[in-house]
């Protein structure tokens, strides 16, 4: 009679090469397609603070004309008069100096009116995930 031994050995249980790889290899592939997803969807955030930012600071800027008469001189004129807390950073320069500004048209009859900003632009390089450029915003 035998016992529960089979001639000294016992069966080892457990994966192949073969199959460890495969599973590498799946792990892999859905890592990598994450990863892309996960920096999209940051660049996008990024532009969404980006657009948020520029609607706010125009917004303000016309708040400012209205409340005043006149344009601001620039923007550090908004947090001066407290119509902004603190200038934000564009989120793609990470700096709160590289807005670009584009001055009021003058009025060459009278004189006496000084010249301020009517729209800010991002100063960053690039394009967007739909095409356009950051500064086009």
């Amino acid at each position: 009679m035998r016992s529960g031994k089979t001639d000294g050995r016992k069966r080892q249980r457990g994966f192949t090469l073969i199959e460890l790889l495969v599973v590498c290899a799946i792990i892999g592939i859905l890592s990598a397609a994450a990863v892309a997803n996960y920096r999209r969807s940051i660049i996008k955030a990024k532009e969404a603070v980006l657009q948020q930012d520029l609607y706010t600071m125009r917004t303000l800027i016309n708040q400012y004309f209205a409340d005043k008469g006149k344009y601001p001189s620039d923007i550090t004129s908004l947090v001066e008069d407290h119509y902004l807390q603190v200038i934000p950073k564009d989120p793609f320069t990470e700096s709160e100096d590289s807005w670009v500004t584009e001055q009021a048209q003058q009025d060459e009859s009278d004189i006496t009116t000084e010249p301020g900003i009517v729209n800010v632009r991002s100063g960053a390089a690039g394009t967007s995930l739909d095409g356009r450029n950051y500064s086009d915003f």
